[in-house]
């Protein structure tokens, strides 16, 4: 974090990123508005690599324990409909011309009402369990995609559609204290949570057969380790948009690391996720002239890593699955 702080347009050496960090809000005094690597450290890159690695363990974290709650390796945080459901909220926020906050909010809460929507529509299939969840939110994220595609056809060519588009491909260039206060709270309790339950995590893992056994509800906790996952999502969709393919990649590599065993996956992926996102934010706002949006860059990065990983675990049984 401490290194992406020195990278921008406007670098800063290492030596004095340290020592801003260390003496300025909020570890000290409040620094000085006409020193202008202070603003660039303090105001403008701080919140953002906050962000940025808060976003990127939360995905992780997420993805981790999907692919163990799924016991399947190509499972994402986007099963729910969650993203889908985000973004609409987004989007719609944005065509109203709603300030930045109140779009964070609605995609927010548009997230939640979309993972209510696929447990609610999940609940009707008779003994359903997580085959009927991830086709639900395959339901409920088409049926959002298909209205954000909607409000994107209303939306004015001149001013509403441009910033929808940029925000739906994702990007973390509105970074705010605020915004770090709202998915700081969410990981300090989901993340919190899904921690404390991830050697729980191991016994769903084991099939529900195996898993009811050794005395766990494995209907309760798994709807209980979805709702945290979505809960993260959301938040994620909320502050920056769109941003793919993190909670498919980093589990798998933090599996190559310490195993498959989840009390030293989740927290060894969650670690992993916020460097990994940190590295491609940095890449997205050095290179050019203008900033390339995070998610186009996750997913160019993402789709080869991820294919070359699972052509490389493949003699490791999970095709079996």
């Amino acid at each position: 974090m401490l290194g992406s702080l020195t990278i921008g347009r406007y670098p800063v050496p290492f030596g004095h990123v340290v020592r801003i960090v260390v003496t300025s809000a909020p570890f000290g005094a409040r620094g000085d508005y006409s020193d202008a690597p202070w603003v660039v450290v303090e105001i403008i890159r701080m919140p953002r690599i906050l962000l940025v690695a808060l976003c990127g363990m939360g995905l992780a974290l997420a993805g981790a324990t999907m692919q163990g709650v799924f016991r399947n390796p190509l499972v994402g945080p986007e099963v729910a409909g969650v993203t889908a459901g985000a973004s609409l909220g987004g989007v719609v926020a944005i065509l109203l011309a709603w300030p930045s906050l109140a779009v964070t909010g609605l995609a927010f809460a548009s997230g939640l009402l979309a993972l209510v929507a696929a447990f609610g529509l999940a609940r009707f299939v008779r003994q359903g369990g997580a085959l009927s969840l991830v086709l639900a939110g395959v339901v409920v994220g088409g049926f959002c995609s298909a209205l954000t595609g909607l409000a994107q056809t209303l939306a004015d060519p001149m001013s509403s559609l441009p910033s929808i588009v940029y925000w739906l491909l994702g990007s973390f260039a509105g970074a705010t204290y605020e915004k770090v206060a709202i998915v700081a709270g969410v990981m300090l309790v989901a993340g919190t949570a899904l921690l404390a339950l991830r050697w729980r995590v191991n016994l769903l893992s084991l099939g529900e057969a195996d898993a009811r056994a050794l005395g766990v509800n494995v209907g309760a906790m798994r709807w209980g380790l979805l709702g945290l996952v979505a809960l993260i999502v959301a938040a994620q969709v909320s502050v920056s948009g769109g941003v793919g393919w993190v909670g498919l990649i980093v589990p798998h590599l933090a599996r190559m690391l310490v195993g498959p065993e989840h009390t030293r996956l989740l927290p060894t992926a969650a670690f992993l996720g916020g460097i990994y996102l940190l590295g491609i934010d940095d890449i997205a706002r050095s290179v050019g002239d203008g900033e390339i949006p995070i998610g186009l860059l996750t997913s160019v990065i993402g789709t080869p890593v991820f294919a070359f990983l699972f052509w490389k675990t493949q003699s490791k049984g999970w095709t079996s699955e």
